[in-house]
């Protein structure tokens, strides 16, 4: 009697296609998840609250969020949706063909202005437990990289609209499927070449391996490749909307390396875990690195700004 591995083996070799199918269509499925609820997902996780109640989006926020939709020319500006957001920069989530459509959250430091920072120092901001002095010198080097211009908001606005509107989300979730099914193609090219299909099982299971470690490789290189290319070409769309917008890049992109630099000064040894002296964030581990350092998305800016002269 055939033992129950070998019964399992014939069983995945007999309805390999339709179980590569059904596994690629699950992984996929599982990524997009909450892009397509994202008022269900997304909102919950990045929803900012004040007195126990969901944060409302500013009129001035809401506003400005209608004209980056009608800078960019968006085909259904009825399917993107702005809300109020933590954080210090925009966020985005969704896809703007379904009817849920997207979600960019907006943060509240947005509302604030050289003028008029209230909506920066009247936040408690925790750093290794302390509390920050907005009158320090660290914390007004920290308060100024938090205050954007119009064009700056403008800019890091659009850029999450021409993400989403191209979109992104839906590409990056096809990776881990494209790669799952580029495991597979290896196992069966491999054993096909060496003749391993009749041959021995521990030959055929360190090809299991070899093709299991390739495809697991091959998505990690590829989804930061992915990654960055999206960051790229998001900022490269948006800063070609205008002038105004090129420069508004420039200016986010060197404001978030000077709240780096600062934070990385408050944190101690653990922000210069975090941070790079420039400003750039330190990759989570050795192979991976998954968004674009920011002084090469500002460079990217800047190189546009000259050559096009927008």
């Amino acid at each position: 009697m055939a033992s129950p591995f070998l019964r399992f083996s014939v069983l995945i070799q007999k309805y390999r296609t339709p179980l590569l199918l059904v596994g690629c269509g699950g992984v996929f499925s599982a990524n997009i998840f909450y892009h397509v609820f994202p008022d269900h997902t997304y909102r919950k996780v990045y929803q900012a609250w004040h007195k126990g109640q969901p944060a409302r989006l500013s009129e001035k926020l809401s506003n400005l969020f209608q004209e980056v939709l009608k800078d960019c020319a968006v085909n259904s500006p009825d399917n993107f949706h702005a809300f109020a957001a933590f954080g210090f920069h925009p966020v985005g989530a969704g896809i703007p063909w379904p009817p849920s459509g997207t979600l960019i959250g907006i943060p509240a430091n947005f509302n604030s202005t050289t003028d008029d920072p209230s909506g920066i120092t009247n936040r408690t901001i925790l750093v290794n437990g302390k509390e920050v002095e907005w009158d320090s010198e660290l914390g007004t080097t920290l308060k100024n990289s938090l205050v954007f211009s119009p064009e700056a908001q403008k800019f890091a606005i659009a850029r999450e609209v021409v993400r989403l509107g191209a979109g992104g989300p839906v590409i990056h979730a096809a990776v881990a499927p494209a790669c799952i099914a580029g495991a597979c193609v290896y196992n069966v090219a491999l054993k096909q070449i060496f003749g391993l299909h009749a041959g021995s099982i521990i030959l055929r299971a360190c090809v299991n391996v070899f093709a299991l470690s390739l495809g697991a490789i091959s998505y990690v290189f590829a989804s930061d490749a992915l990654s960055q290319w999206l960051d790229y070409s998001s900022d490269r769309r948006a800063a070609s909307l205008s002038s105004n917008y090129a420069n508004g890049g420039v200016e986010f992109y060197d404001k978030i390396l000077s709240r780096n630099r600062t934070l990385r000064a408050l944190m101690g040894p653990k922000g210069e875990e975090l941070y790079a002296p420039s400003g750039n964030l330190f990759p989570s581990h050795l192979l991976k690195l998954s968004h674009a350092p920011y002084t090469s998305r500002r460079d990217g800016i800047l190189n546009l700004l000259k050559k096009e002269k927008i």
